[in-house]
């Protein structure tokens, strides 16, 4: 399992914490131009006293950047793109005070097309290629943006659950329901070809988790308006109106 850092540096401790459970999870975030940078402490031979904590100093990201060649990789990017890039990249042990030593790679990246500034990566699977490290943060927007939909529109977040037992009931229907919604979407599209909802003063040109919720309500009201009336005082409504109705409750719901 990799876990990729949402936002900010993620803290010496998180990092040292992935590299415990390597086995399970491996860590992906953001870096530090100037982070403390060391090598791990050579074996004591025949010498008292408390083990070394750390090697020699080494240089900080940047300063390595500074002197090293960089190398061009084609990446995947943010919005499902690719992008030409430069890197540089080197495996060393991350060091913070009363936390101790942790092995990480990190990388240097140098967007070509001049659109995003330098950025530091770094990952405590020092395994990863530059490359992949690079793809796998980039790629984390469609997680930030999962995450924002469903609080946005299905209330994540939001409930006042009483008990830790009912947070960890609430949490996974949302998350559910919303891959439930995107899957019926997913075939109503294929089938259909829906278009994203257009107003006089906002033209969208893709398709949203918004436009996804109306259409499977709209569904729903469908199912439910479609049915025979048992009242037979109730006049069956045009079918101009019925599409109108069905519209207006898909958005307002």
């Amino acid at each position: 399992f990799i876990l990729v850092s949402d936002g900010g540096y993620a803290s010496h401790a998180l990092a040292c914490f992935c590299r415990r459970h390597d086995e399970h999870v491996s860590l992906v975030s953001r870096f530090h131009g100037d982070a403390n940078l060391y090598a791990a402490p050579a074996p004591q031979r025949g010498q008292t006293g408390r083990p070394r904590k750390k090697g020699c100093k080494l240089p900080a990201p940047a300063q390595a950047v500074a002197k090293a060649p960089r190398r061009r990789f084609t990446v995947d990017w943010y919005g499902g793109k690719t992008r030409r890039v430069e890197l540089v990249w080197d495996q060393d042990h991350w060091y913070k005070g009363g936390e101790g030593l942790v092995p990480v790679r990190w990388v240097f990246v140098h967007d070509l097309a001049g659109t995003h500034r330098d950025e530091y990566f770094y990952s405590t699977d020092t395994t990863l290629p530059p490359d992949r490290i690079v793809s796998l943060y980039t790629g984390r927007w469609s997680i930030e943006v999962t995450f924002q939909e469903v609080r946005k529109h299905l209330g994540f977040a939001t409930p006042r659950n009483w008990s830790a037992q009912s947070v960890l009931r609430t949490a996974p229907c949302l998350l559910g329901l919303f891959s439930l919604v995107s899957l019926i979407f997913r075939r109503l599209w294929l089938q259909h070809r829906i278009a994203p909802h257009r107003d006089p003063w906002y033209a969208r040109k893709e398709v949203t988790f918004s436009d996804a919720i109306a259409a499977v309500r709209r569904l729903c009201w469908y199912e439910v308006l479609a049915k025979p009336c048992k009242h037979t005082g109730v006049i069956k409504l045009p079918k101009r109106l019925h599409f109108m109705l069905l519209d207006q409750l898909c958005r307002a719901a």
